[in-house]
């Protein structure tokens, strides 16, 4: 299917592409990680438009938003700008849905930003704790050496990164959609400038004020996720005692690729019940 992102937020560092989908009833707001962009929601969106009206959105630095040398992409920043893209689409209080540096990002806009939300689900997400580990790590401590791949082994390293997120596999369609941006010189990096900014700094100052969240949370955790596995989602469970923990069969780090259906009906059952 076509997905687009007609409207344009300036932030300021760049431009952000978003969409709104639906017309009417409570606003819910789906934010994607890395290092994918909101093609991720291309069937769950619709779908909740039928009764919500859903905002999607690139990440700045991802997907078919801005993409440039010397844009702040961490954590902080992209949180910054998330409670700034609420505030003006005029949101107060939205149902909030996020996974992978996602969670990361609304509960550090949550917790630190003040932005207020309805309610949270969070699943196979950059939560807090230790979460720099493998691929990523070494993207981190060597950003010389990926910088300076040749284009065939960029391209055969992220599409490994991707097809690795899924337990079921992906259709090459949408593996293709997934990797076009990351493609080229400009693309390679880009890929490369918002990993080296991701950090375990940003999350460690809200990880003390989790416990503190009054709002309902929905933790969703697919059983076969390689990416962050099982004990991330226990982590976080751990930290806000009153969430919902939902395991996943059968699916790994990418619910709306793996396990689509679970996970709209999950997102279509009201948490505040």
């Amino acid at each position: 299917m076509s997905w687009e992102l007609p409207e344009v937020f300036d932030t300021g560092d760049g431009v952000v592409r978003w969409a709104r989908l639906g017309e009417s009833g409570e606003p819910i707001v789906l934010v994607h990680g890395t290092p994918y962009s909101s093609y991720l929601w291309r069937d769950i969106a619709p779908a909740l438009a039928r009764s919500r009206r859903v905002y999607v959105f690139d990440h700045l630095g991802y997907g078919r938003s801005e993409k440039a040398e010397g844009q702040d992409l961490t954590l902080a920043a992209q949180a910054e700008r998330f409670t700034r893209l609420l505030e003006h689409w005029g949101l107060d209080r939205p149902s909030v849905v996020a996974n992978d540096i996602g969670g990361a990002i609304v509960l550090r806009a949550h917790l630190l930003e003040s932005a207020p939300y309805r309610d949270m689900t969070i699943f196979d997400a950059v939560s807090g704790g230790h979460w720099e580990r493998g691929l990523f790590r070494l993207m981190r401590e060597h950003p010389d050496v990926f910088d300076a791949l040749p284009g065939y082994a960029h391209e055969a390293l992220v599409t490994a990164h991707l097809e690795n997120a899924s337990h079921r596999g992906l259709r090459p369609e949408v593996l293709e959609a997934y990797l076009a941006p990351w493609r080229g010189p400009e693309g390679q990096a880009a890929y490369y400038r918002q990993y080296r900014q991701l950090s375990e700094a940003d999350t460690r100052p809200y990880e003390s004020s989790l416990t503190g969240i009054d709002i309902p949370v929905r933790l969703l955790w697919g059983r076969h996720d390689r990416i962050l596995p099982p004990e991330y989602g226990t982590w976080l469970h751990e930290h806000i005692p009153h969430a919902e923990l939902h395991w996943i069969d059968e699916a790994g780090h990418l619910l709306q690729e793996d396990a689509p259906a679970q996970l709209l009906a999950h997102l279509l059952d009201d948490p505040r019940r």
